[in-house]
């Protein structure tokens, strides 16, 4: 298994690399440096889903032919990824391809899960719940449908910042992998560290000096496989805990449900879907990295991006390191997802009203004292 890690993170790595110089050549897929949303000043491909997808692809299919095991429901996988990579690229290309139309197609890449590999969501570990979803198959089909999507567009939300998606879902993916192999469940341990690995071969160039970015179709396909992944490995063995999954993805989906809530509070059901720079992650690159590293240069706002990143990687592990010690213990799984939806509350109120500790504000607020990018901080020139 380490053999095709090791392939599939150097497959990622050098696809990612091809990637960048030929949308470099030819100027295709940018994303571009002004919106709500953008906090770079620099040329980057959002095309970082097609070496991704092309690594996990290839070496998926690479490992189930040399150890002649899985091979026809890995390649009934991939087929369940085909719409929501497909409609992921279609955006990232054309920037035509809205939010509903993705989620719709990642809903329907989970449908194709449920009749291709029998992946469904038929208990949530809650009492009152599980019978009526045993009892009502169409019940549980909407539910899977609506899970999937909903993880792949939280999954979109916090891609932007250098290393941050990245480094996030292929913490869960090596996360995933340690309770499938505590499960014992061969086939999901090994998609886990394929997906782990291949990202990883992507996340050499993405931070931190941010050359390429996920986009809807690194998002979108990553987030369904993690969906996919989650709902096999629950339905699979009945002594993982529906909530083992849910709090490996806490972060992105609780930052999604609470934006919502938000906009919604503050504008009406209309606002609710609309995008805005006051999620979690844009306010610690407003609030708190900017008193450490304040200058409005490109080569600081780089790095100021990359900080972003890591202040956020600490939060997402606070739930990911429970979720792999407690796997089969639903009560505590749950427990610390509120826990974890509380804190984030916390953290979020305190930074809007300038009411953070100071030892999460990893700067002097002296603007004299601002610390500075070296010089070396400026992207490297391509190899």
């Amino acid at each position: 298994m380490l053999s095709f890690m090791a392939l599939g993170a150097f497959t990622g790595f050098w696809i990612t690399w091809l990637t960048i110089a030929m949308a470099r050549r030819h100027q295709v897929g940018s994303d571009e440096s002004g919106g709500v949303q953008k906090f770079h000043d620099h040329w980057v491909p959002r095309l970082g889903g097609i070496p991704v997808f092309a690594s996990f692809v290839s070496t998926l299919l690479l490992a189930a032919l040399l150890s002649d095991t899985a091979v026809d429901i890995s390649v009934r996988l991939l087929i369940c990824t085909l719409p929501a990579f497909g409609i992921g690229l279609l955006e990232d290309i054309t920037r035509r391809a809205g939010v509903s139309p993705r989620l719709l197609f990642t809903m329907i890449a989970a449908a194709l899960g449920w009749w291709l590999l029998d992946g469904r969501l038929s208990r949530l570990d809650l009492p009152g719940v599980d019978p009526l979803l045993q009892a009502f198959p169409v019940a549980a089909f909407v539910l899977t449908l609506f899970a999937a999507g909903g993880v792949a567009h939280a999954v979109n939300i916090i891609d932007g910042y250098n290393g941050l998606s990245g480094f996030f879902i292929a913490a869960v993916f090596g996360a995933m992998g340690l309770v499938a192999w505590q499960a014992g469940d061969g086939l999901v341990l090994r998609v886990s560290l394929i997906a782990m690995s291949s990202v990883l071969g992507f996340l050499v160039w993405n931070f931190p000096y941010g050359r390429i970015f996920l986009g809807d179709s690194g998002a979108y396909f990553l987030g369904f496989l993690v969906a996919e992944l989650s709902i096999l490995l629950v339905h699979r063995n009945p002594q993982v805990s529906a909530w083992c999954p849910m709090l490996l993805m806490v972060y992105p989906v609780w930052e999604t449900v609470f934006s919502m809530i938000r906009r919604g509070s503050e504008g009406g059901l209309h606002r609710m879907g609309q995008p805005d720079a006051l999620h979690l992650h844009q306010l610690v690159y407003r609030r708190l990295m900017k008193r450490y590293i304040g200058s409005a240069e490109p080569r600081d706002r780089i790095l100021r991006n990359s900080l972003t990143s890591v202040y956020l990687w600490g939060l997402a592990l606070l739930a990911i390191v429970p979720a792999v010690l407690f796997w089969n213990r639903a009560w505590v799984l749950i427990a610390f997802s509120v826990l974890f939806a509380v804190s984030y509350w916390v953290i979020y109120s305190g930074i809007v009203s300038f009411r953070v500790p100071r030892w999460l504000v990893a700067a002097p607020r002296d603007p004299s004292r601002t610390v500075r990018a070296p010089s070396a901080a400026i992207e490297p020139p391509l190899p």
